[in-house]
């Protein structure tokens, strides 16, 4: 200090002060405590039914938990009851359907996974011979006092014709590029989601592809090992669910989870339907502030897997 007071003195007296201050500061910081408005919980639903029709039975897990305050992750959730109705509609009379039931059970208490039970004196596991695109599905849950309910069709996807890894970046050197092609169905106005693992999705829609062969490159941000085997699943979707992922891979930049800890301003497909006694119009509910967040869909899903160089 005393050679910065020789070399003018007024800089000695100003780091002095400075330092001062500094350490002031220092000792005198407080935790202060923020109030903040209390929130109300929200069921958070994780139903996406991925179906390989190889398989004999669809496998059913709907994920439920429950949104707390602003700072804690979501808790488990505890349903009174959960079931899933199926069938299809009449072409002539789209209100008039016959279901079938299948009864869901929290096998391991406390995980908040719901699954077909099998141990009571019926099987309640729903084939996938009966799947078609006309098929229709219902999912009805009740949690503390309040039903919930969701509807979805069963959406047919596409086989994953090629994905071979690539030599392009996009933004950074360390970007993987995927180059991916599919042949989409022809005649039908159908939309795939593409899960690249990571919390990667990716919305594509056959608007200009219809009944073509079509190859695009996806390139990954994040760190991948020489060596490492990638999986790409592609998975059927009709529009409202198109929409959905959309809005939250647009949302969520590639933070992950989207499925887990779906965004609070996008909704899903899952209403409040408390008090209502006719399922056909359970999504014109007048309860805005009333919802579940997160998804129930049923979508066929094919996988491909590249090694990564």
């Amino acid at each position: 200090m005393d050679a910065f007071r020789q070399l003018n003195p007024s800089i000695g007296f100003k780091i002095t002060t400075i330092l001062g201050l500094f350490f002031c500061c220092l000792s005198c910081e407080d935790v202060v405590d923020v109030d903040l408005p209390p929130t109300d919980t929200k069921l958070i639903i994780n139903g996406i039914v991925r179906v390989d029709t190889t398989q004999e039975f669809l496998p059913i897990k709907i994920k439920v938990t429950e949104t707390t305050d602003f700072f804690s992750e979501p808790t488990i959730a505890q349903l009174e009851s959960a079931v899933i109705l199926v069938g299809e509609r009449d072409p002539d009379d789209p209100f008039s359907m016959s279901f079938g039931t299948s009864i869901l059970k929290e096998f391991e208490p406390g995980t908040g996974i719901y699954e077909p039970d099998t141990v009571g004196l019926v099987d309640e596991r729903i084939r996938t011979e009966f799947l078609n695109p006309n098929t229709v599905f219902f999912l009805v849950i009740e949690h503390k006092g309040k039903r919930y309910a969701a509807e979805t069709n069963y959406s047919p996807a596409v086989p994953i014709d090629d994905l071979q890894q690539g030599d392009e970046t996009l933004f950074d050197d360390n970007d993987t590029e995927l180059q991916i092609t599919i042949t989409d169905i022809p005649e039908e106005k159908n939309h795939y989601v593409f899960d690249f693992g990571g919390g990667e999705f990716l919305a594509l829609d056959d608007e200009f592809i219809d009944g073509q062969e079509f190859g695009f490159s996806y390139f990954l941000e994040r760190d991948l090992m020489v060596g490492e085997e990638l999986e790409v699943s592609i998975l059927g979707a009709d529009q409202q669910f198109f929409n959905y992922i959309d809005l939250l891979v647009e949302q969520t930049e590639n933070t992950g989870g989207v499925f887990e800890t779906p965004s609070a301003t996008v909704r899903g497909n899952v209403f409040d339907v408390t008090g209502l006694d006719n399922i056909n119009i359970f999504d014109n509910v007048e309860r805005p502030n009333s919802f579940a967040l997160g998804y129930f869909a049923v979508v066929q899903e094919f996988t491909s897997t590249v090694v990564i160089e």
